[in-house]
């Protein structure tokens, strides 16, 4: 069974950084994508950035210039790099994988558990 774990939330200040890594337990025949997303309270996820074949990027605007999304193919991991952090920012942080678990299964997308980042003004 496919099982996404991040880390590295927390509590920081505006201005700082933070850099989030999700690892991925169990089997996983092929990735299309790996990506990131996020949740604050009253509010609808929406995505902060995704990775897929050959390291394309894609970013929220409200995140551009600030936040870069890297992978580790051998490990199936991803990692979220956040610098120049805002109030704004404040979220629970979900890994995402859009993949297949077996030759011949279905695509499916897998989440994490999430991990909370706060960011204080």
């Amino acid at each position: 069974q496919v099982r996404l774990v991040e880390s590295g939330g927390g509590l920081v200040q505006a201005g700082g950084s933070l850099r989030l890594s999700c690892a991925t337990s169990g089997s996983i025949f092929s990735i299309n994508a790996m990506g990131w997303y996020r949740q604050a309270p009253g509010e609808q996820r929406e995505l902060v950035a995704t990775i897929g074949s050959g390291s394309v990027t894609n970013y929220a605007d409200s995140v551009k210039g600030r936040f870069t999304i890297s992978r580790d193919n051998a490990k199936n991991a991803v990692y979220l790099q956040m610098n120049s952090l805002k109030p704004e920012d404040t979220a629970v942080y979900y890994c995402n994988l859009n993949g297949r678990a077996n030759y011949g299964s279905a695509v499916r997308v897998y989440w994490g558990q999430g991990t909370q980042v706060t960011v204080s003004s």
